[in-house]
C-alpha cells in the first residue's frame, strides 16, 4: 500500500507540479529578458533622440550664424533699374543673389561662386563710397555697374528641374560669405571682373587710361581654353569693314591690296592689341573692339582677299578676376579666398564691420 501511494505521489509530481514550476521559472526568465530588451530599446531611442537634437541644434546654430549677421552700415542699398528708372531699396545680400545669378553660371563650382559673391559685394561697397548715380548706390546694367536679375526672371531662363537647386547654390555662396569684402590699405577695392582673360589678365590703364590701381596687375590664368568663352571670330567683307569705320572716321582711306594698310602696330604688356593701323588712321585696340563688336582686345587680323577676319581670345576687358579662370581654380581645389588673392594683389579679405 505504501508503495502504491509513493508511486501515485511521484506520478502527480512529474505530471502536474514539476511542469508548473518550470513554466513559472521560464516566464520569469522571459519577463527579465523582455525588460532588458525594453530598457535597451529605450536607451537607444533616447540616444538617437539626443543625437537628433544635437544635430538639429548644430544646424540651427549654423543657420543662426548666417541669419544673425548684421551690417553696421551698407545693409540696404538703393538699386537703380536702368530700363524703368525706378529705384528700389533692397538688402545687400538679397541684391547679391541677383548679381551672382546674372554674372556667373550656376553650374560653376561653389568656391568660384563664393569668390564672385565677395567680388560683387566689394564692387557694390566701392560704388556706394564712390557714387556715380545721384539718387542710387548702383544700377543693374553691366555696361555701367554690374548685372542684376530678379529671381522671377532668372527662373524663367533656367530649366524648370534646375531652378530650386541653382538658386539654393547661389544663396549659399552669398550667405556663406556674408560681410566679406576685399580691401587694399583698409579700403574696399574697385573689384573689376570679366568672363575669360584668354590666359592673361590686363591692367586698367590699357583699357580706360588713368593711373590704374596697384592691386590690379597682369596675372596668368590656366585652364581657360576649355571654356566656350575662350575663342571667337568676326569676319567682315572689305566693304562692311570700311562702312563701319566711316561711321566714325569719315575721311578714312584703306588700300586693301596693300598689306601694310591693315596691321597691328603695338601690343600691351599682356599681349593685347594696343594700336591698329587702318589706312590713314591709327585706332586703339579698345576702339577696334567696340566698332567691330569683338569680345576682347586680344585678337589677330587676317586679310583674306576680299574680307578681314578677326580671331579673338578671351571675353571681356580682361581686368581683375576672370570668372572662367576662377572656376578652373576651384576645380583644382582652390578656395574662394585663394582665387581672389590670385587675381588681386596685396589685398586683404576682411569683414566689413571691422572697418
Amino acid at each position: 500500500m505504501k508503495k502504491i501511494l509513493l508511486y501515485l505521489f511521484l506520478f502527480i509530481l512529474i505530471c502536474f507540479i514539476l511542469p508548473a514550476l518550470l513554466t513559472k521559472r521560464r516566464n520569469i526568465q522571459e519577463s527579465k529578458e523582455t525588460t532588458i530588451l525594453e530598457e535597451t530599446k529605450l536607451e537607444n531611442d533616447l540616444t538617437n533622440q539626443n543625437n537628433l537634437e544635437e544635430n538639429t541644434n548644430s544646424n540651427n546654430s549654423q543657420n543662426n550664424d548666417i541669419q544673425e549677421y548684421k551690417y553696421k552700415n551698407y545693409g540696404t542699398i538703393r538699386l537703380l533699374h536702368e530700363k524703368t528708372g525706378e529705384i528700389e531699396e533692397i538688402p545687400i545680400d538679397e541684391y547679391l543673389y541677383g548679381v551672382v545669378s546674372a554674372e556667373m553660371p550656376a553650374t560653376f563650382e561653389k568656391e568660384a561662386l563664393k569668390a564672385q559673391a565677395i567680388v560683387a559685394r566689394t564692387y557694390t561697397i566701392y560704388k556706394i563710397k564712390n557714387k556715380k548715380h545721384e539718387n542710387a548706390d548702383i544700377c543693374d546694367s553691366s555696361n555701367c555697374c554690374q548685372a542684376w536679375i530678379s529671381k522671377e526672371n532668372r527662373f524663367e531662363r533656367w530649366e524648370e528641374n534646375l531652378r530650386e537647386a541653382n538658386w539654393k547654390k547661389i544663396q549659399e555662396a552669398v550667405d556663406e560669405t556674408k560681410g566679406k569684402i576685399i580691401t587694399y590699405e583698409n579700403e574696399p577695392i574697385n573689384a573689376f571682373f570679366h568672363s575669360n582673360s584668354g590666359g592673361t589678365t590686363e591692367i586698367p590703364v590699357n583699357v580706360w587710361g588713368g593711373s590704374g590701381y596697384p592691386y590690379l596687375q597682369i596675372v596668368e590664368t590656366a585652364g581657360e581654353s576649355e571654356y566656350s568663352q575662350y575663342s571667337s571670330e568676326v569676319e567682315l567683307s572689305n566693304e562692311e569693314l570700311l562702312k563701319k569705320l566711316k561711321e566714325k572716321y569719315n575721311d578714312i582711306n584703306i588700300d586693301f591690296e596693300n598689306s601694310e594698310d591693315i596691321k597691328i602696330i603695338e601690343l600691351t604688356e599682356s599681349g593685347r592689341v594696343k594700336t591698329v593701323k587702318f589706312g590713314n588712321q591709327n585706332l586703339s585696340g579698345v576702339e577696334v573692339r567696340t566698332i567691330f563688336g569683338l569680345k576682347s582686345t586680344n585678337f589677330t587680323i587676317l586679310n583674306k582677299n576680299g574680307s578681314i577676319k578677326f580671331s579673338v581670345k578671351g571675353y571681356g576687358h580682361g581686368v581683375g578676376m576672370s570668372q572662367t579662370g576662377a572656376d578652373n581654380m576651384a576645380k583644382q581645389g582652390n578656395s574662394a579666398e585663394e582665387i581672389i588673392k590670385h587675381f588681386y594683389k596685396d589685398i586683404e579679405i576682411k569683414d566689413i564691420n571691422s572697418l
